[in-house]
């Protein structure tokens, strides 16, 4: 058994300020000294991006749905490790389920397989007594929910919040803080995704500064400590990359033998490959699983900034672009003509390449007219519409990544089209979709994202592949 001090971050619904209140509860803790792990539940990159921008340390996603419910303990113990305490945001309301329905997984059931209490954080601004009412509905709903107290946001004067802090008393759920209106700085806006937090831009680390300062002025950080503190024991087994991959230390030098599809199957021991990874110092736009187990298969990860680096890392023989890459820099990518023409050279000397969401962007032909790799000769244009939601996906063909045939569950956020939908080898299809994705020689592009923690075959497989 393993113990963690945790808790969870909850909601009513989304727009109560759970973000806010998540990212500055963790900035104030950490200034207090705390190592503090910060997790959001879900597939939601930027959320996680900002934690691990107040806490640190990168940032986790929890998600059963893309790795399963019997490895999210595991997985969290392992993001937790060496923390003092783990803060753990949740998703849309409390009990919405994260495909949308009721009877799947969501916070309150993650907040059960994690045995942690659950703060409530709940706008406030249009409600006195009714709050008790609210938070005593949510309380008796699910009766295994361990509500540890309420944090209340958009409070308009001292006299409100004597209202709502006598209402909640008569139920006994403890107040935790109180938050006025001005008191939730806004994020940079989302549509810039992990750009601030990567490249640490100043209103970024300034908002979230701000943040902290507010809960260390409104928030009972010593109650909530001793909540967290409460939380028994893990009974999982802590999650290890290597053990996921099976145990791999080694890294091809040479190619290696392949199976019937002609992608490799098995590495020779040599000095790590290099795989360049995108996103910039210790942040990268992929779930930090993913580089955790890439290294463990034998690989050595170097990050780099499609926007601002002109090179590859030196040795770059594969490369990985992760899903939390934005779709709003067509400019900035165009610009960087150098690397584009690196990136071109990699895929053409049948260089691994891995690349999701906007990384499959960048590798067309040409995105809202401005001109992209044209690894694959392929349009893209940026749509009103968002395609969101979760698809159990089957590969279409090999490829560096997955064998023909191989199954997983990923998730799609996008507001960008391209045409042609598939190449002739088209990575993925699910039912009632058509083809998706293009792969090309050992090139694998797609807007579905997958968290390689799931399907930790995949690191292994895409560094066996490096030639």
């Amino acid at each position: 058994m393993t113990g963690t001090p945790r808790l969870v971050v909850a909601a009513p619904s989304s727009g109560h300020g759970k973000t806010a209140v998540a990212v500055g509860l963790i900035a104030a803790l950490a200034a207090r000294g705390l190592t503090i792990g910060g997790f959001k539940i879900g597939p939601d990159y930027v959320d996680a991006g900002y934690l691990g921008l107040a806490s640190g340390r990168a940032g986790r996603n929890l998600d059963p749905r893309l790795v399963g419910g019997g490895t999210l303990p595991g997985l969290f113990l392992h993001g937790a490790a060496g923390a003092d305490v783990s803060v753990v945001e949740g998703t849309m309301g409390l009990f919405d389920g994260l495909s949308g329905r009721s009877d799947e997984e969501n916070t309150a059931q993650v907040a059960g397989m994690l045995r942690a209490p659950v703060v409530l954080v709940v706008d406030a601004a249009a409600m006195g007594q009714s709050v008790a009412a609210l938070v005593h509905g949510f309380r008796a709903y699910d009766e295994l929910l361990w509500l540890g107290g309420v944090v209340l946001t958009r409070v308009s004067s001292d006299r409100h919040e004597q209202i709502l802090r006598a209402a909640l008393e008569e139920i006994g759920v403890p107040v935790l803080g109180a938050l006025r209106r001005n008191d939730l700085s806004p994020l940079p806006p989302r549509q810039h995704g992990l750009v601030p937090v990567v490249d640490r831009a100043v209103d970024a680390v300034r908002a979230v500064r701000r943040l902290g300062e507010r809960m260390m002025d409104r928030l009972d950080l010593d109650r909530i400590l001793a909540l967290a503190r409460s939380a028994p024991p893990l009974t999982a087994d802590r999650w290890s990359p290597e053990q996921a991959v099976g145990g791999r230390s080694d890294a091809p030098t040479s190619p290696a033998p392949s199976d019937a599809t002609g992608y490799a199957t098995e590495s020779l021991p040599g000095e790590p490959p290099v795989v360049a990874l995108a996103g910039a110092g210790e942040y990268a736009y992929s779930y930090p699983e993913t580089a955790e187990l890439l290294t463990a298969a034998g690989a050595r990860v170097v990050t780099f900034d499609p926007l601002r680096d002109e090179r590859l890392p030196e040795g770059t023989r594969a490369m990985v672009v992760g899903g939390g890459f934005p779709e709003a820099f067509a400019d900035e990518l165009s610009a960087n003509r150098i690397l584009r023409d690196e990136v071109v050279a990699l895929a053409r000397a049948n260089g691994p390449i891995y690349a999701e969401n906007a990384g499959l962007l960048w590798l067309v032909k040409d995105l809202d007219g401005r001109e992209m790799c044209g690894v694959f000769d392929a349009s893209a244009q940026t749509t009103n519409m968002l395609v969101l939601g979760y698809r159990e996906a089957t590969a279409r063909a090999s490829s560096s990544t997955v064998k023909v045939g191989s199954r997983v569950l990923g998730h799609k956020h996008h507001r960008t089209m391209v045409s042609p939908r598939a190449g002739d080898n088209a990575a993925w299809q699910w039912q009632g979709g058509r083809p998706e994705g293009f792969i090309w020689r050992r090139v694998h592009a797609s807007f579905l994202n997958v968290h390689w923690a799931g399907y930790p075959e995949m690191a292994s497989r895409f560094v066996a592949a490096i030639g």
